[in-house]
């Protein structure tokens, strides 16, 4: 055999002896993956980790080095490319990456926008992951608690109940003027007499099914939500107040009564996770009003 032959078996020990002064590399540097932050998260949680959960990777490789964290109500692709330019590599979103509750692809493998997305994640190197049923798990919840402080709600609430909150006297005017300016949202909704007096608020951010409208708004004056259907709680809203009682409805938006709780999360991780920048990017509303 010539001496600089070298066999198969020999090439294989190399390949051993370099991969393993890689992970020996990589360990010594102490670089924080994907993975492990969020196996921190889920042991700060503060509550029990389920497994039939969409908080999940949705994206990206979770064993890549974290050069910061964004935190987001939805991994837009506007949201990725500012969190790219800013250095971040692992979003932490709330609501889903491909646009459905449980990121269901099978059909998309085709569309352009599906494969631009999956490219720039691919290229940037980005990691997604998913935080929503343990951010809204967490007593209290954490959603609820980012948007009551940036309304001022904090010292209202009612009896111990997220729900409700007891306001000096206003009217529903005012009150949906006062929460248009503090959340910047162009395309708030009302429904409702603007001059009637309002007190009493129920509050149920993000999404909104008919029952929690028939549970809370008989207990309220003004039921605030951020989105829902306009067959379901809506028109239930509007037969309240044709049957002659006095009561409001405020649609304030998904992603603007969602958001701040994200924000809340940025703060929060950097409680335990310090290696890191940590920055939440706000998704912001897609809404506009024609002048």
């Amino acid at each position: 055999m010539h001496p600089n032959t070298i066999t198969r078996r020999e090439l294989a020990a190399l390949a051993g002896v370099a991969l393993a002064g890689g992970a020996s590399a990589q360990a010594q540097s102490g670089a924080l993956t994907a993975r492990q932050a969020i196996e921190r998260i889920q042991k700060n949680v503060g509550v029990p980790w389920s497994k039939q959960t969409v908080d999940t990777f949705k994206a990206g490789d979770p064993d890549t080095p974290v050069t910061g964290i964004a935190t987001s109500f939805m991994a837009t692709l506007d949201v990725l490319q500012r969190a790219a330019a800013a250095g971040k590599n692992l979003i932490v979103t709330h609501e889903p990456t491909f646009w459905s509750h449980l990121d269901e692809t099978k059909e998309l493998v085709n569309d352009p926008i599906y494969k631009f997305k999956q490219a720039f994640i691919a290229q940037h190197k980005l990691v997604v992951w998913r935080f929503h049923d343990h951010w809204h798990a967490r007593q209290p919840d954490a959603v609820m608690t980012g948007l009551v402080q940036l309304l001022g709600w904090d010292k209202y609430q009612a009896g111990g109940d997220q729900r409700f909150y007891t306001l000096p006297e206003t009217t529903l005017g005012a009150l949906a003027r006062t929460m248009q300016d503090r959340l910047k949202v162009r395309t708030l909704r009302a429904i409702g007499d603007p001059g009637i007096p309002v007190r009493r608020i129920s509050l149920s951010p993000g999404a909104a099914g008919l029952m929690e409208a028939v549970r809370t708004l008989p207990q309220a004056d003004v039921y605030v939500c951020g989105e829902a259907t306009e067959w379901e709680g809506i028109e239930y809203a509007r037969d309240t107040i044709a049957a002659g009682q006095k009561k409001g409805m405020i649609l304030a938006g998904h992603v603007v009564t969602e958001d701040p709780g994200m924000n809340l999360c940025a703060q929060w991780l950097k409680t335990f996770i310090t290696e890191v920048p940590i920055e939440w990017i706000p998704t912001g509303e897609p809404f506009w009003r024609p002048a």
